[in-house]
């Protein structure tokens, strides 16, 4: 019986051990790929997002020329 007791406090102490153990090299390779992902979605739409500020901004001083033309 004594050796059973012994047994089972070793195996809770290797599985205290295996929960505290935290070397986190999963996580690392998870934000390396999330920064990838967010780079190349930079990349993908850079072109159609400035585009479409610039049509934005080009709309809204047209019609607020418009407006301060109308008004003289």
């Amino acid at each position: 019986m004594l050796m059973i007791e012994a047994m089972l406090i070793a195996a809770r102490a290797k599985l205290q051990r295996f929960i505290r153990d935290e070397r986190g090299d999963v996580n690392i390779v998870s934000i390396v790929v999330l920064i990838g992902v967010a780079v190349l979605l930079a990349i993908v739409f850079k072109n159609f997002l400035g585009n479409l500020l610039k049509d934005m901004l080009n709309n809204i001083g047209s019609k607020a020329n418009g407006v301060v033309t109308d008004e003289l």
